[in-house]
């Protein structure tokens, strides 16, 4: 169990790295008003979902760590938020800024909670 967790989570960090990735190459669109939701952050949040669902069950699962659920479940509600938007405008041509801006703060707030909360 303990070599699926590493999977898991290796995982988890492509999918972030996909989701903020596709985020900055977008940031001088989003400048010029041209910004896109790109392929690489629907895949990242997609993958940053499953993975991070997966990791809590088999954590719990098999009784590798404690899990606060308080924390991971702030974590969800933003991870579902960053999802929504990114589906909700990935077919457009042109996304608002205010969109991807807020894709890219709530992956980062995202970030700052899975270190800094204890």
């Amino acid at each position: 169990m303990e070599l699926l967790r590493h999977i898991l989570l290796i995982l988890h960090f492509i999918g972030l790295a996909s989701l903020l990735g596709g985020f900055l190459v977008q940031t001088k669109a989003i400048a010029a008003g041209k910004g896109t939701i790109v392929t690489s952050m629907f895949h990242g949040a997609l993958t940053q979902l499953v993975t991070g669902i997966a990791l809590v069950g088999v954590i719990q699962m098999a009784a590798l760590g404690d899990i606060d659920n308080t924390k991971i479940g702030v974590k969800l509600l933003v991870l579902i938020v960053i999802t929504a938007l990114v589906i909700y405008f990935r077919k457009k041509t042109s996304v608002p800024s205010w969109a991807l801006w807020s894709i890219g703060a709530l992956t980062v707030a995202n970030i700052v909670i899975a270190v800094l909360w204890r």
